[in-house]
């Protein structure tokens, strides 16, 4: 007789999948047991099987035989000590998912969090993004990268990651459920809050902060670190903009990788940068029905079973020792202006939690190493890759004719260098203006992006067309440069108590990677104040 209670993985056709006498006809088979022998069942994983016509769903359940019952659902609610009045004092800048959960997991630990953030609250955030949109204007420290919850909140809210810390993530998972993220994000293998909900969950988190005791501020751009300069250099604090001087115990630097103000501050201050690879290229994108006929196998024009989501892919390869790969994909999707300043053009992806556009769009991208940019490295020295995105993101302003319209270029036109006559229907509200996108990349980057995206035509039937766009530049796909970190204390090693985090620092990619290391870096500080008590 098996367990009477276990995890039992099962396939069941796409039809069949959500229907419960099904499942647990599949869950006897596989127990070799009668099917009044199951108890009952509750959903752990659910992943959609593609790879061949006939889609399959694979699913993770719960089962308990005989008369046991499920253990009942955990209790996602929040429970956050509140901080005694003279808690050691984190200071944190920046309010993205590493600065959110730095700041959650200081107060586990009894530290009191003081997060600053250059740009407005998830709300007042939301009106400094229709001047970008339809006058092409940036508000420079409040738009699509800048503000609370960090460039995700506006940017789609997707969540899968490829770390292998399983518990972890289902931490990171669960805190946000705790805060009203839909509760499918636990059982989705490719779990998406969406642009339209993300919001909500972050200013929970912020209440969450508060309520404990901690201190978020908002439109406080920080300007300076104060360091002292004797034998060993140590952080004390930092100040802002406005004229205030924030001291802490010890310093959590999570200001995302477009803050580029910061790391000439750190070049400024002395403080060791390091190069790093990162990647540039375009968004593209297609019809998503066009994506939707590839991936489930099924002719163009047949409407996508309501079972489905929109359709998603991946691909990835390396081209004379670069990788070309597909990044941020969006299906059901728009893409956006990310410009941070009024003399660039940058462009993201995003979707909302229903993903029903008609266009599906990802970054389509390819390695930059610090050997590509040594043109800019004589005058801008460790910070040769940023001055790189920046020519790209203002060689896009020029090219795109005003305020934050594009250039662009059909699929097709850009693998045969040709001015595209004319461009197909976009979700790219500022607009778009024809341009030789295969000029404007140096041309060993151009070259490396064609052939892959002809190998990625290959894998993917449809997939190089006259219908799909190319719009530039994607080029905030993750830092130029890495702030450097002891591997055991994630302590700068040049300046104690400055604990340098997530993805502005180099460390991490997405959503979740970069809360994981917020976590981190709050346990780093809590050990380290531990040692020094």
């Amino acid at each position: 007789m098996p367990d009477t209670y276990q995890t039992v993985d099962i396939i069941l056709p796409l039809e069949y999948s959500k229907d419960k006498s099904r499942r647990i006809k599949a869950v006897a088979r596989k127990l070799k047991v009668p099917h009044s022998a199951i108890n009952e069942i509750r959903l752990v994983k659910y992943s959609i099987d593609a790879r061949k016509a006939g889609i399959k769903i694979q699913l993770r359940l719960e089962v308990t035989l005989g008369n046991e019952a499920l253990p009942p659902i955990p209790d996602y609610s929040v429970n956050l000590p509140s901080l005694p009045s003279k808690a050691p004092t984190v200071i944190i800048v920046g309010c993205g998912p590493a600065g959110i959960f730095a700041a959650l997991t200081c107060i586990k630990k009894g530290l009191k969090p003081i997060i600053l953030e250059r740009g407005k609250d998830a709300s007042a955030r939301r009106f400094d993004l229709a001047p970008i949109l339809r006058k092409g204007t940036v508000i420079e420290d409040s738009n699509y990268c800048f503000g609370e919850g960090g460039a995700g909140t506006y940017s789609d809210g997707k969540l899968y990651t490829r770390a292998t810390k399983r518990g972890v993530v289902r931490d990171i998972y669960e805190t946000l459920v705790a805060h009203g993220a839909p509760h499918d994000i636990l059982t989705d293998a490719h779990p998406h809050i969406g642009s339209n909900l993300l919001p909500n969950v972050v200013k929970e988190m912020r209440a969450s902060i508060l309520k404990a005791g901690g201190e978020v501020h908002f439109q406080a751009k920080v300007n300076d670190l104060l360091i002292t300069n004797n034998a060993q250099r140590e952080i004390s604090g930092v100040t802002t903009t406005d004229g205030r001087e924030f001291k802490g115990d010890s310093v959590i630097l999570a200001t995302g990788h477009s803050a580029r103000d910061i790391y000439s501050l750190l070049v400024k201050k002395e403080i060791r940068l390091e190069q790093k690879p990162f990647a540039v290229g375009f968004r593209i994108e297609h019809p998503q029905p066009l994506i939707d006929s590839i991936q489930y196998h099924y002719d163009l024009g047949v409407s996508r079973p309501d079972m489905l989501p929109a359709a998603r892919y991946r691909l990835a390869t390396k081209i004379a020792d670069r990788g070309v790969h597909s990044f941020c994909m969006c299906p059901g999707g728009f893409i956006v202006p990310a410009s941070t300043e009024n003399d660039e053009v940058v462009v993201n992806g995003m979707s909302l939690a229903r993903r029903d556009s008609p266009f599906a769009n990802s970054g389509m991208v390819v390695t930059v190493e610090p050997e590509d940019t040594v043109d800019f490295g004589a005058e801008h020295g460790v910070l040769a890759g940023i001055a790189f995105q920046k020519h790209l993101e203002q060689t896009a302003k020029n090219e795109g004719g005003g305020g934050q319209a594009a250039p662009a270029q059909r699929l097709t036109d850009y693998l045969t260098g040709t001015l595209s006559t004319n461009l197909p229907k976009t979700s790219y509200f500022p607009g778009c203006k024809s341009a030789r996108l295969d000029t404007l990349l140096p041309e060993p980057l151009t070259k490396r992006l064609q052939k892959g995206i002809k190998l990625f035509g290959k894998q993917m039937k449809g997939y190089v067309t006259q219908e799909s766009l190319l719009i530039g530049f994607e080029t905030r796909t993750s830092s130029p440069v890495r702030i450097p970190r002891d591997n055991q204390s994630f302590m700068h090693p040049d300046v104690d108590k400055l604990f340098p985090c997530a993805e502005g620092a180099g460390y991490a990619g997405g959503i979740v990677s970069a809360a994981m290391d917020g976590v981190k870096c709050a346990e780093a500080v809590s050990r380290a104040l531990i040692l020094l008590a």
